[in-house]
């Protein structure tokens, strides 16, 4: 290789300076026990119902800096819906609705996607599991 094409090459690797860099956080099986039902009786004995967030950051400093204050803290992000989940709700969209709200009030973040899943529903048939999907950017 002659010393001309050498040039060139080095000239075509991307450094990282000036690339755009999206960070998406997710959060995969949090279980917690809510007062999540249709009926009165569901809601007072309560149930078990999992959670899986995505949260699109966007760019982060944390991809250089290396520090969680540069990011979204994803333990604070758990404690955050675990909070929400407390509150007693008849339906799954508006458990996902809340905690979409409460993350997009409480975090810097492009969108938010949020699962609940009751993986015991209390239905006549076989199941696996129920689950209902909100997907959120904030108001502009």
């Amino acid at each position: 290789m002659d010393s001309e094409e050498h040039e060139h090459d080095e000239d075509d690797l991307d450094d990282g300076e000036g690339a755009e860099t999206v960070v998406t956080i997710e959060i995969g099986g949090l279980s917690l026990f809510t007062h999540l039902g249709v009926t009165e009786e569901e809601r007072k004995v309560g149930q078990r119902t999992v959670l899986d967030l995505r949260l699109d950051v966007g760019e982060s400093d944390a991809t250089l800096t290396d520090r969680v204050e540069d990011t979204v803290d994803y333990a604070e992000v758990c404690q955050t819906v675990a909070l929400v989940a407390q509150q007693t709700f008849r339906t799954l969209e508006r458990l996902c609705s809340a905690v979409a709200d409460r993350l997009l009030s409480e975090y810097d973040v492009e969108s938010v996607w949020v699962k609940a899943a009751k993986p015991e529903p209390p239905i006549a048939l076989p199941v696996e599991e129920v689950a209902v999907e909100v997907w959120r950017e904030p108001a502009a």
